[in-house]
Order: C-alpha cells, then sequence, then structure tokens
C-alpha cells in the first residue's frame, strides 16, 4: 500500500441507496477509494458495479446515502468544479460525426474555459500531452470514427487526460477489445497510476486482469461490498465461489506473482 494512504480518501460513499430502471441495486452501500492507487471494482453481472461508479461520478443520484470528493460532499459542487476534480470514461462513449482526434481530446478542457473565453497555450499544451500520454498524437488530424476500438480507447482516454484531473473512474474499458489491446490500456493504466501518479478507479469484468494490474480490489455482490484489500490479501478460492458461486484453484501467476484464477469446471 502506497504512503499516500495515510491521506484521507479523495473520493467516498456512505450509506447508499441506488437504483436503476426503478430497481432497487444496492442498500447501506459504503466505499472508499484509496488515494494513489490502482483500484479495481469485480462481481457478477447487475451486482450494481456500474451504478456505483456513476454515483461516485455524480452522472446518477442516490435515492438515499451521500458521495464526499475531496471533502466535501459531491452534490455541492458545481457541475465544471466537479469536472475539474474528477475524469469519467463511461461505457459505450459515441464521438459525434466525423470529429477529429484531436478535437475530441480537446473537449477534455472544457472545465477549465470560461464563456467565450479563447483557447489558450495551455489548453493546447495539454491536449498534446494527453495525446502523447496514450500514444495518439499521430493521429490527431485522422477522423475518430476511422480508428481501430483499442485506438479509439485510448483517444477517449486522452479526452479524460485532458482534464487534468488527478482521479478517474472508468467504467468497463477494454469490453470489445481483443486481447492484445486489453494489456496495452491496461499497462497505459497502469502507467498512469504508477508514473503519473492518478488515482484510478476501473470496473473489469476479467477477474486475472483485475488481480494482475490492480493494487486494492473491491469485490462485490448483490450490492454489497464481500471483500476489499490487495489481491493477494483477499483473492481465495471461497471468495470467488462466494461472489461468482464458480469453484476455482488459486495459483501464483509466473509473469507477476498475483493471484491466477483456475476455473475447476463441473
Amino acid at each position: 500500500m502506497n504512503a499516500e494512504n495515510l491521506l484521507p480518501a479523495p473520493l467516498r460513499a456512505e450509506n447508499l441507496t441506488l437504483s436503476y430502471d426503478k430497481k432497487i441495486v444496492a442498500r447501506d452501500l459504503s466505499v472508499s477509494i484509496p488515494q494513489g492507487e490502482l483500484t479495481v471494482i469485480i462481481g457478477p453481472n447487475a451486482c450494481g458495479k456500474s451504478t456505483l461508479l456513476r454515483t461516485l461520478s455524480r452522472l446518477m443520484q442516490p435515492q438515499a446515502g451521500s458521495v464526499w470528493l475531496n471533502g466535501k460532499q459531491i452534490r455541492d459542487y458545481a457541475t465544471k468544479e466537479v469536472a475539474r476534480q474528477l475524469g469519467l470514461l463511461p461505457q459505450s462513449s459515441i464521438a459525434p460525426g466525423d470529429i477529429t482526434v484531436f478535437d475530441l481530446v480537446a473537449r477534455g478542457r472544457y472545465p477549465h474555459q470560461r464563456l467565450f473565453s479563447r483557447w489558450r497555450e495551455e489548453d493546447q499544451q495539454a491536449v498534446e500531452q494527453a495525446m502523447h500520454a496514450t500514444g495518439v498524437a499521430q493521429l490527431a488530424e485522422q477522423a475518430v470514427d476511422t480508428l481501430s476500438g483499442g485506438q479509439r480507447q485510448r483517444v477517449w482516454i486522452a479526452m479524460v487526460l485532458a482534464q487534468q484531473t488527478p482521479l478517474l473512474l472508468l467504467d468497463e474499458p477494454t469490453t470489445w477489445l481483443d486481447i492484445t489491446h486489453q494489456i496495452d490500456l491496461l499497462e497505459l493504466l497502469r502507467q498512469l497510476n504508477r508514473i503519473n501518479g492518478y488515482t484510478l478507479v476501473v470496473v473489469l469484468h476479467d477477474l486475472n486482469h483485475a488481480c494482475r494490474y490492480a493494487s486494492h480490489l473491491i469485490a462485490m455482490r448483490d450490492g454489497k461490498v464481500v471483500a476489499e484489500g490487495a489481491p493477494k490479501q483477499i483473492v481465495t478460492p471461497a471468495l470467488i465461489e462466494q461472489v461468482y458461486g464458480l469453484k476455482c484453484m488459486i495459483i501464483d501467476d509466473p509473469v507477476s506473482h498475483t493471484p491466477l484464477v483456475v476455473p475447476l469446471g463441473k
């Protein structure tokens, strides 16, 4: 665990009641996101992972309970102020029309611009830095809808990076990507965490990817946090069976030396 975790959690939720399509998916849910960690949320479908992430970002409102961002209730912030402190990449982002990579990434500067303000040098630098960090600078003038799935995901992450927020939330960013692009994207997220100092919260479905890349893991089932902590500390056959109903063995990943979940089958 990083020494930075001695600092107050930048994002936390207390006693949330969450609903989706008028159905209650969580009651009395509390969670705290540790400073400076790459937190991955895992759990079966419909357990409340994405609903929790959208609530933490204020994209959804809880029926009850509170979300706190940097010591203040998130509902008390102006929208632009939230966007200056927290970046969100939701599922299934769709680029408008034939927008270029540069223009899409530039939209990440919106929270920092005043009404009728001109494009500034600091905006230009933020966009260029974000595109270089995600490896899409050479695609700046290309239309987003001509890119591969992996390239598009990197462009969306660049847009979030251009917001220059210390906290990033990503909802299933590897969905629809092939294995090569999944690993490329997860390696990028780890670099952003370890080298660039971002605090990240990511929803993932792949257990072994979660164990390999997370420094902090939150396991959910039926709208509740079942366990949380470093993967090596909490991932056991009993936990996987409790969360997923899956019998498995846990072995040591020969590359990363993190827990590797091996299903036993029928």
